[in-house]
């Protein structure tokens, strides 16, 4: 199965809000077209003698499904862009968590050269995931990966937010690919997340470095970094704590962490990604936000696409801060994980073939 057509069938939920979206959009007219118009007067008509003539009746007028699955001469219903069209549009868009800035924008985009026209559903699609690829082709770049060995990746983000499980299939991926990878299982404070990279570092034979819990993570990031150098490691992937609501010791534990590894190499960290969980929508803005000032996010890695109707986020997220996107995860398994395709990505989210 393809990665696009993976994403298509496990991000049903957005591609479900926006294009349901949509195609109510477009049949909204349509269907009022069908509707017979009010009486003028909702007044009482003059008493008469005279009986009032009954006009011979017309022939019923096909309905809106009629029209769509009548005979092979129906055509696809359309909806004139005005004013009232595009407000609905920035709705949809708005409610698949694509940001009001962002929404507004597109929809100005789509407006252009169409504003009085008539349009169809597909064709609006079409028009949609134009824009949406547009917006996400300057971030979509892979993970870049450096001459120096071993590259320390610094892998950042809220507690549940995807981190372990994206370091541990980031590991067996590149282990795949023939690169030497170490693990430093750094949020010392969660056994449950040690444990967890432990299994996938023995699923993907990859090395996991641990220390008791409650250790210095700062002390453990030092000696996987000086074992990685000592084996000739090309990657060293390092797992940090997520307490967003001990901001500032946080804060401090990242910085002392960059700086002991930095007493081993002056580069390093090469890489500080942040993960990010889909289903949280607009949260992850204010979580973009407060990690660039934590940490010197260099990429985004975007999990748990396949669980929400909020994939929409992702758009809004490229538009304000144009963080390169490396990955995108639809799941579970190891090839759950891949490459961020803008185009793939945005036919997905609307729902188009």
């Amino acid at each position: 199965m393809s990665f696009f057509k993976k994403l298509r069938d496990r991000m049903f939920r957005s591609s479900d809000k926006i294009g349901e979206g949509l195609d109510a959009l477009v049949a909204e007219e349509a269907g009022a077209e069908d509707t017979p118009a009010a009486p003028a007067s909702r007044e009482a008509p003059a008493s008469s003698a005279e009986p009032v003539a009954t006009p011979a009746p017309e022939a019923a007028k096909p309905g809106l499904l009629g029209r769509i699955f009548g005979g092979g001469a129906a055509e696809e219903p359309r909806r004139l862009v005005d004013d009232a069209m595009l407000e609905s549009l920035e709705e949809v868009l708005i409610q698949a968590d694509m940001g009001v800035e962002t929404s507004m924008r597109v929809t100005a985009n789509i407006a252009e050269g169409r504003f009085g026209k008539r349009i169809s559903t597909r064709e609006l699609k079409a028009a949609l995931a134009g824009e949406v690829a547009r917006i996400m082709d300057p971030v979509a770049r892979p993970l870049p990966i450096y001459p120096k060995r071993p590259q320390v990746v610094l892998v950042v983000g809220v507690n549940g937010s995807g981190k372990t499980t994206t370091i541990g299939k980031l590991a067996s991926q590149f282990k795949a690919a023939g690169k030497s990878v170490v693990i430093a299982a750094g949020d010392t404070f969660r056994a449950a997340a040690v444990e967890q990279l432990q299994v996938w570092g023995s699923r993907a034979g990859v090395p996991v470095l641990t220390a008791p819990e409650g250790s210095d993570p700062a002390s453990l990031a030092f000696d996987a970094l000086t074992q990685a150098q000592a084996q000739g490691a090309d990657l060293l992937l390092i797992d940090t704590a997520g307490r967003l609501q001990n901001r500032q010791d946080l804060m401090e534990e990242l910085a002392k962490i960059v700086r002991v590894i930095r007493k081993v190499d002056t580069t390093a960290p090469h890489n500080t990604l942040l993960v990010l969980d889909a289903t949280t929508g607009q949260n992850a803005i204010s979580q973009v936000e407060i990690f660039r000032k934590i940490a010197d996010v260099t990429g985004l890695v975007m999990t748990k696409l396949d669980g929400t109707a909020k994939g929409g986020v992702l758009v809004a997220l490229a538009d304000r801060f144009g963080l390169p996107i490396h990955a995108i995860g639809v799941g579970e398994q190891i090839d759950d994980l891949s490459p961020f395709d803008p185009e793939d990505f945005a036919r997905a989210l609307v729902g188009l073939e």
